[in-house]
């Protein structure tokens, strides 16, 4: 757990850290958030995520609560002060604090911000990913703007919980059509049998994952075959490999979904591949 935190201008101990019940996070969940990996003590692909953080803020209207030169000392700081080498650092913007109505308030109140960090088990996540892991699917039944990475993520607790009940480590989402958008907190990808590198389009329906945007350089960079398009349950089941993106676990080999083996239901080279070399093409600062 973080032993400092940041809330809106001052560093304080964690156990202190609070926001007022008005806050319309806590009362809407109106607000959004990013997470950036801290590796060496450095943040990973910090530029990218503050290019989201915006375009989510301004998805929403919720204006920015300070400068981006501003933003990065108070995350570089609060990661300083909590002495993480390897983990994550979380940084939360809402629309502040005002009466409850669902209309904005009026006048326009100060957004709030909240930015904590905390250190991650580097050991057990490389025993995880030289492991693979297992996902379950379930209904797509969120919201039709998950472009924006609002902190409202209710369907995505569910999904997850469903998963962790059937001895899995996480959800992928499937829509109406029968198509894989996302995980709960990933992005989801295959490898076809012919070595196509899947992973569905960034549009509405899915968040367009940072380390997916690294991965992309990536792929192309090593000569894979990358096919941006939706895909099937059927299709993942049939994959020769499958595996799943996000900042804290970069890429994470899937080897069974709905209790099916995925290809050889071990780790595949392609996901092993692009796990290994993803510090050699992310930005760290």
């Amino acid at each position: 757990m973080s032993r400092y935190a940041y809330v809106n201008g001052r560093y304080l101990p964690f156990r202190d850290a609070k926001v007022h019940i008005e806050d319309r996070g806590y009362q809407f969940g109106d607000g959004v958030y990013e997470v950036c990996e801290v590796r060496g003590g450095r943040l990973i692909d910090e530029r990218r995520h503050m290019v989201r953080l915006q375009r989510s803020l301004d998805a929403l209207r919720i204006r920015a609560p300070m400068s981006p030169r501003s933003l990065s000392v108070v995350l570089h700081e609060v990661v300083r002060r909590n002495r993480i080498g390897y983990g994550n650092v979380y940084l939360q913007v809402t629309r502040g604090v005002a009466r409850r109505d669902h209309g904005f308030p009026a006048p326009q109140v100060k957004p709030s911000l909240v930015v904590t960090a905390r250190p991650l088990n580097r050991t057990r996540n490389e025993a995880l990913a030289a492991k693979g892991i297992a996902v379950i699917s379930v209904p797509d039944d969120r919201w039709g703007r998950v472009d924006i990475k609002t902190i409202g993520l209710l369907p995505n607790v569910l999904a997850r919980q469903a998963a962790i009940e059937q001895g899995a480590r996480d959800a992928w989402f499937v829509d109406k059509d029968g198509y894989v958008t996302e995980g709960a907190s990933t992005n989801a990808w295959i490898v076809t049998a012919a070595g196509a590198v899947v992973t569905r389009p960034a549009d509405h329906g899915i968040l367009r994952g940072i380390t997916r945007t690294v991965l992309f350089d990536m792929i192309k960079a090593q000569g894979l075959w990358l096919e941006e398009r939706p895909f099937t349950l059927a299709e993942a089941y049939a994959a020769r490999e499958a595996f799943m993106t996000a900042a804290t676990q970069i890429v994470l080999p899937v080897v069974r979904i709905d209790g099916h083996a995925i290809g050889d239901g071990k780790p595949g080279p392609v996901a092993t591949t692009l796990r290994r070399d993803f510090h050699l093409y992310a930005e760290q600062s």
